[in-house]
């Protein structure tokens, strides 16, 4: 994007300010039924959950809550987790919770509106912060409002709270019958809200106030373009009226510049940064049976890969750049692990460059302890918390979460990047130069005109090898070196 088409997002009128915290955050997502089971919630006592641990594609529930979330803290903290970004929590029939009845209450299963209280409080006792996954699309088929329509027909008072085209409803229609409402996709489970109707505008704006007010930091907003874009504008009002530090991150999977500009949201989910660095670290050994034209899976050459950081980087001013949610996976796509093919040196140095990019690094829930999980719902799969894991990579983690605590261009512009022969990958920042080799095969030989040794010192290799007397970093490994004095 050329700097006119910049000024011109600069001059754009603003609607409150970007959060100042998330530059510094480190987010970590969790989807609640499948992270941890308390054993402390009433409401589950006597109930027919699945075992832990069955087959993510059997769709039932599990039993992870709240309270385990809480119980999870000390992991979390122990990784250099800041942020908890979690999936849907309110009252709804379906897992995931996409499909919500009653977004005023969380989910009796995961311990009800006390629970999320105790969590919010012991997250910012701790000095982190805490998001949540605002569906405001969509419903599902037991929402009040919808299921007042299935009772009363068109003689319902909210009949004009979805958009209905044919009556009776259907809501389970049969094979080619057609329900008789607008939903997302084609779905008769997810009703679409009618967001043209007043009181429906105003019962989501509601939704949105009383969790900020109830200490939440921020809204993740599930297929925000689906919904009009004048509706985002008055939540961002309501949003930075409350709490003008609050996050609000949209799911757009690609071009955002439409809904950077200051008017709708502070930041997205940045899987451009995400798919572009695994497909670069994975070299030829990719994972590619996932078809999604949005989170392409297929090699990239050094070049690709710096082309499509600069343009997705490009798109934005700096300040929406902090503000991005940079994610590898997540519950939408196949876990990094899978595409990699278990592959955990590749993980790591796709970590690495995760953790050195402008914006929040998230991390999906159990990619610590190496699960690889494929296409939804495989990557729903509950957390194991007993040793042995495939991956034990709390260590690296944690060093990588420290690091970028260290390196100052990370909260401001970030590095420069540029190829490094054709499998490598060198960044420089002021006092800072970091070398990636993603070759599985060779060594990275480092030439002392672009990495001099004298001046500069190191700890050693941050993954993989460095030999210092050579001057050479191993197959598979990432170095850091710092400026002295």
């Amino acid at each position: 994007m050329g700097p006119e088409a910049c000024k011109g997002m600069v001059e754009t009128q603003r609607i409150g300010r970007f959060p100042s915290w998330v530059a510094e955050a480190v987010v970590y997502q969790i989807f609640p039924d499948r992270f941890r089971r308390s054993g402390r919630v009433e409401a589950q006592q006597g109930l027919a959950l699945q075992p832990w641990g069955t087959d993510p594609a059997e769709q039932g529930f599990q039993g992870g809550d709240l309270y385990g979330v809480i119980d999870a803290l000390d992991h979390l903290q122990g990784l250099g987790v800041t942020c908890l970004y979690l999936t849907p929590v309110f009252r709804s029939a379906a897992n995931h919770r996409y499909h919500a009845y009653d977004y005023f209450e969380v989910d009796p299963l995961l311990g009800g509106n006390a629970a999320l209280d105790a969590l919010i409080a012991a997250v910012h006792q701790r000095g982190m912060r805490l998001i949540l996954d605002g569906v405001f699309n969509h419903c599902g088929r037991g929402f009040w409002a919808f299921h007042h329509l299935l009772e009363n027909g068109d003689r319902s008072p909210y009949r004009d709270w979805f958009h209905v085209h044919q009556w009776p409803l259907r809501p389970y229609p049969r094979k080619g019958q057609d329900c008789g409402y607008s939903c997302w996709w084609c779905d008769p489970a997810l009703p679409k809200f009618n967001h043209d109707h007043p009181p429906v505008k105003e019962h989501l704006l509601a939704v949105g106030r009383h969790w900020l007010e109830r200490g939440i930091d921020g809204w993740r907003l599930d297929v925000p373009d689906e919904v009009p874009a004048a509706f985002w504008m008055e939540f961002r009002r309501m949003v930075k009226a409350v709490n003008p530090e609050a996050w609000i991150v949209g799911e757009i999977w690609g071009d955002a510049r439409s809904w950077l500009q200051g008017e709708h949201f502070d930041g997205v989910m940045n899987y451009r940064l995400g798919w572009s660095s695994l497909c670069w670290v994975a070299g030829t050994r990719l994972r590619r049976s996932y078809r999604n034209p949005m989170y392409p899976l297929r090699p990239l050459e050094t070049e690709a890969l710096l082309e499509i950081w600069a343009e997705t980087q490009g798109w934005y001013v700096p300040e929406v750049n902090r503000c991005q949610l940079n994610l590898l996976d997540s519950h939408d796509v196949p876990r990094a692990l899978h595409t990699l093919k278990g592959d955990g040196q590749a993980l790591a140095l796709a970590m690495l460059l995760l953790m050195l990019q402008p914006g929040a690094p998230c991390l999906y829930y159990g990619t610590e302890v190496g699960l690889e999980g494929g296409p939804e719902p495989g990557c729903r799969e509950a957390m194991p918390w007993e040793a042995p894991w495939p991956h034990d990579l709390r260590k690296l983690i944690l060093t990588l979460t420290k690091i970028r605590q260290q390196v100052e261009a990370v909260r401001d512009r970030g590095l420069l990047w540029q190829a490094y022969t054709p499998d490598g990958l060198m960044g420089r920042a002021p006092g800072v130069v970091v070398v990636v080799n993603r070759s599985r095969r060779k060594a990275l030989p480092l030439e002392s005109h672009d990495v001099a040794q004298v001046g500069w010192d190191t700890d050693g290799a941050l993954i993989g090898t460095y030999q210092e007397a050579r001057h050479t970093l191993g197959p598979q490994s990432a170095v850091l070196f710092k400026a002295l004095g």
